[in-house]
């Protein structure tokens, strides 16, 4: 018998919040929302491959990129299933990249941190989404150069329900943080592009668009403190990665999105923490 008032999904919170949650309750949330991460990480890979190519996303069956057949219901199971064919193709025998169980166990992964973090709440959930389009920012950039805008568009749109179902952020703190970065993203880049076309006859940024435009959205998302931790991390990063690049492959171009998804994903889950321990360093122990 269900008693009066009872609510299944605030029972839910309150056992995720609960400093004596059971460890049986907590192993099995965790393991739902990793296999619920991995099945929507397994679409996620349709995205980052059709995106870009134009093609539908929902109207042709899975199939080998090398023989073409079809993949059988049995080998769609994420993650297991590559393993399960020891990351071959069931018809022609031809290696599956790795890559496909990566995106689909990041994605878990990234869904179970999530919570754990941040428990179960709109704020977890609106950051789930944010983590899926990420990775599909990170690794669409990596293979093309190119970030799309439609996703950039949807991580934009995010910011709607974050404002009206967490305390992220304030709307100001929103407002600044969309420009914080971008803005002077947009201003290095604009300076930049004249360098390089005189220098190198080619006429790109140093930031592109696309790395603008990310910024602009996360930063509308996650508020001002949150974005230039993402923003400081993501450039660190890059710029540790573009120098062992450099020195092995001697092209100093690489792709920024996929080094400003990574500062955004730690942001948004650690930002406003990060950002308010080094304001109170810088304050010292006199004015704590």
């Amino acid at each position: 018998m269900i008693k009066e008032g009872f609510n299944p999904m605030s029972e839910l919170i309150n056992s995720l919040h609960s400093s004596e949650a059971n460890p049986i309750f907590l192993i099995s949330f965790y393991t739902m929302a990793f296999l619920f991460g991995i099945s929507v990480g397994s679409f996620l890979n349709v995205v980052i491959l059709r995106l870009p190519r134009h093609e539908s996303l929902i109207k042709r069956s899975s199939h080998c990129m090398t023989c073409g057949a079809k993949i059988r219901a049995c080998d769609l199971i994420p993650v297991f299933s590559w393993l399960m064919l020891r990351g071959k193709c069931h018809s022609c025998g031809e290696k599956i990249s790795p890559r496909y169980p990566i995106v689909e166990s990041l994605n878990g992964i990234l869904y179970v941190l999530t919570f754990f973090v941040l428990d179960l709440n709109a704020d977890s959930i609106i950051t789930c989404v944010l983590m899926s389009l990420l990775i599909v920012v990170a690794f669409m950039d990596w293979d093309t150069m190119e970030i799309d805008m439609i996703i950039v568009g949807i991580i934009f749109l995010l910011a709607v329900p974050s404002a009206f179902f967490t305390d992220r952020a304030t709307l100001f703190h929103r407002i600044v943080g969309a420009f914080a970065i971008s803005l002077p993203f947009y201003i290095i880049g604009e300076i930049s592009r004249g360098f390089i076309k005189k220098k190198t006859g080619e006429d790109y940024r140093a930031i592109e668009l696309g790395d603008t435009i990310l910024m602009f959205a996360a930063g509308a998302l996650l508020g001002t403190k949150a974005i230039i931790v993402s923003a400081l991390i993501g450039i660190v990063v890059a710029a540790i990665i573009g120098l062992i690049n450099k020195y092995v492959t001697g092209n100093s171009k690489f792709a920024f999105g996929p080094f400003l998804s990574i500062g955004i994903a730690i942001g948004s889950l650690w930002g406003n923490g990060i950002a308010d321990w080094y304001i109170n360093l810088l304050k010292g122990p006199a004015q704590q």
